[in-house]
């Protein structure tokens, strides 16, 4: 059975490219398309953070030090999904709760 190669270390920036860097920073400007929204925010939870990945890294992978690192990133990127997919009579709730 060949060997797979070791994953990166969970540390390691997530790679991107010019569009992404110019959709989170017009995301940011408040004037991001429609499409530049939708790539921003993919960019957030799936690359940056990881949100789809597997945290876990086994020891020849660097152990439980960077399966914690990993797993905050994707910590991250769930409650950003967690929020995008709530419906109506959750957000409801959560204004009675404010006080809205």
């Amino acid at each position: 059975m060949a060997k797979r190669p070791p994953r990166d270390p969970a540390w390691i920036p997530p790679v991107y490219e010019a569009r992404d860097v110019e959709a989170l920073q017009a995301l940011q400007r408040g004037d991001a398309t429609p499409d530049q929204q939708g790539k921003a925010l993919d960019w957030i939870v799936r690359s940056g953070a990881g949100a789809y990945e597997l945290s876990f890294r086994s020891d020849a992978d660097g152990g439980e030090r960077e399966t914690a690192f990993a797993e905050g990133r994707r910590f991250v990127g769930l409650q950003i999904v967690k929020l995008l997919s709530m419906n109506g009579s959750m957000i409801a709730k959560l204004r009675e709760k404010d006080g809205r």
